[in-house]
């Protein structure tokens, strides 16, 4: 014969494993601070982006811009410190890593490399990058070596440090499975914006997706060796391969 009331307490006998697992609970109290760090941080870049190249270019944009960039840059720290209490640190290499990052590094810019090589003349439109050139300030050989350096040296750094070790990481909480992709697509985004401001749609959507695999790339460096260093080393030697072929474009 059958009992209802049986059934119903067979049913709560089996969910309450599930409602009272502290693993559980604990890993859906970390998720939602991830998902508002995420919300907080990932649209902000593509804002400074879009103002720069396209909302307002000139003094109003770059100031913008420059807002943008300053709260990606402290809001990691600021919240590690403020909403985690957590200590900051230099992310030290104890797995190793570096040369698997170099290898990676030189792997991918020689790939750069030999697209322009192959498709470059055919799509990409030198009066038109060196026309954006100008106009955002790195137009001249004095200003882009200038601004070379601050990529390779500044910005390369302050990526890994935003969008793996700070995006990634809180990816994982939300979306462990697919961490590494979801990581590389917030990177890639605000690069969509900037590079279509400076090519045509068919580089904007081959250079797009060369920074996802890049942007994977760093994020399994920072998956598999627990540092931003091995990215980092990577993430520079890519961005030597980029701006030989941007002195190339513009000085020939």
């Amino acid at each position: 014969m059958h009992h209802p009331a049986r059934s119903v307490a067979a049913v709560n006998l089996m969910q309450e494993p599930l409602e009272s697992d502290p693993a559980l609970r604990a890993n859906q109290a970390r998720r939602w601070p991830a998902l508002l760090a995420l919300a907080l941080l990932v649209p902000m870049p593509s804002i400074g982006t879009a103002m720069a190249m396209w909302w307002w270019p000139g003094a109003r944009g770059q100031a913008g811009y420059a807002v943008c960039k300053l709260w990606v840059l402290l809001f990691p720290a600021l919240w590690l410190v403020l909403v985690e209490h957590r200590p900051l640190s230099w992310s030290p290499v104890q797995h190793g890593g570096i040369g698997v990052g170099a290898l990676l590094g030189i792997g991918i810019g020689m790939a750069i490399i030999g697209a322009y090589a192959a498709l470059g003349q055919r799509f990409i439109d030198v009066i038109r990058f060196q026309e954006a050139a100008k106009r955002l300030g790195f137009g001249s050989p004095g200003r882009f070596v200038g601004y070379a350096a601050y990529l390779v040296f500044v910005n390369s750094l302050a990526e890994e440090y935003i969008w793996r070790w700070f995006v990634f990481r809180r990816s994982e909480i939300v979306w462990p499975a697919a961490a590494t992709l979801l990581a590389a697509f917030f990177f890639t985004v605000h690069h969509v914006i900037a590079l279509s401001a400076q090519f045509g749609p068919a580089v904007t959507i081959i250079a797009s997706a060369g920074v996802f695999v890049g942007g994977w790339t760093w994020s399994w460096c920072y998956e598999r060796y627990r540092s931003i260093w091995p990215g980092y080393v990577s993430h520079a030697i890519v961005d030597c391969a980029i701006l030989f072929l941007g002195w190339k474009l513009l000085f020939g």
